[in-house]
């Protein structure tokens, strides 16, 4: 698939060199993720390379983990075709993230899920990572970005972000402003988060219906409304959005006590 290029102009305060913008989009992993940069010359070929990077690591992400390609290496797994030994490396490592998220969340974020595709008449649970490979993703993406010199960027993954400099920038020195969609009225920002370095994730049935499971009672979730985290690191970002989408009360008492780190708005 063909990158799009979204060029912008920008002129942040007090910087008499205007930096340009850029944003590269590719559908993968089954959502819009984008790519935007902010550098002087946002033309350098090494800023091209690392956000060509970036989307390679992406698709390589989406052969392992995809609930939906039948080659990918979990759901040869699920079918019995290939020993977690013999898989890649990414897939012992999911796995043992997802028992630790299980365990931090106090079971509120699970990975095991039914068929994601409706049509398992057993109603059989599988294990299902796709709940924490998204932000785990998105943060290997931006490995790549980092090591560019004087860049911002953001990371957007259906609307789970991450903002971060490049080598050579102090932190805080540039930021993004971030709005938090009204999950009762799509045209409305409840919220705008100014973030210079860090992620925030949003957990909810206004944009994608009722995906989120509650482990206690194995139903999907209908109520409306959303629960948005943000905090240092995305892939945790995530999961306790998801955790505080299930049990707002619970979900924050234990974000509190095991990740401090990290903040709530609960819409």
């Amino acid at each position: 698939m063909q990158t799009a290029e979204i060029p912008v102009r920008i002129a942040p305060a007090g910087i008499t060199q205007a930096p340009s913008r850029k944003a590269w989009v590719e559908q993968l992993m089954g959502m819009p993720i984008s790519i935007h940069v902010k550098a002087i010359d946002v033309e350098r070929p090494e800023i091209r390379a690392a956000v060509a990077n970036a989307f390679d690591h992406l698709r390589q992400v989406d052969r392992v983990f995809s609930a939906w390609r039948a080659d990918s290496d979990l759901l040869r797994m699920r079918r019995g075709e290939l020993a977690v030994e013999d898989a890649h490396p990414w897939l012992t490592e999911v796995i043992d993230l997802c028992a630790e998220a299980e365990l931090r969340t106090g079971g509120l974020f699970t990975s095991t899920l039914p068929d994601p595709s409706g049509q398992d008449p057993t109603g059989e649970l599988f294990f299902d990572p796709t709940g924490l490979v998204k932000g785990w993703a998105i943060a290997g993406a931006a490995a790549y970005l980092q090591t560019l010199h004087q860049v911002s960027f953001c990371v957007n993954a259906g609307g789970d972000l991450l903002v971060g400099t490049g080598r050579g920038m102090d932190r805080g020195t540039d930021s993004w402003r971030v709005g938090v969609q009204d999950p009762l009225d799509g045209l409305r920002l409840a919220r705008v988060l100014t973030v210079s370095e860090g992620a925030v994730a949003t957990s909810g049935t206004a944009a994608r219906g009722a995906h989120v499971l509650d482990p206690a009672t194995g139903r999907r979730i209908t109520r409306p409304g959303s629960a948005t985290v943000y905090g240092p690191d995305i892939m945790w970002a995530d999961i306790w959005a998801t955790a505080l989408f299930v049990d707002p009360v619970r979900g924050a008492a234990l974000m509190g006590t095991n990740d401090p780190d990290y903040a709530s708005i609960l819409l």
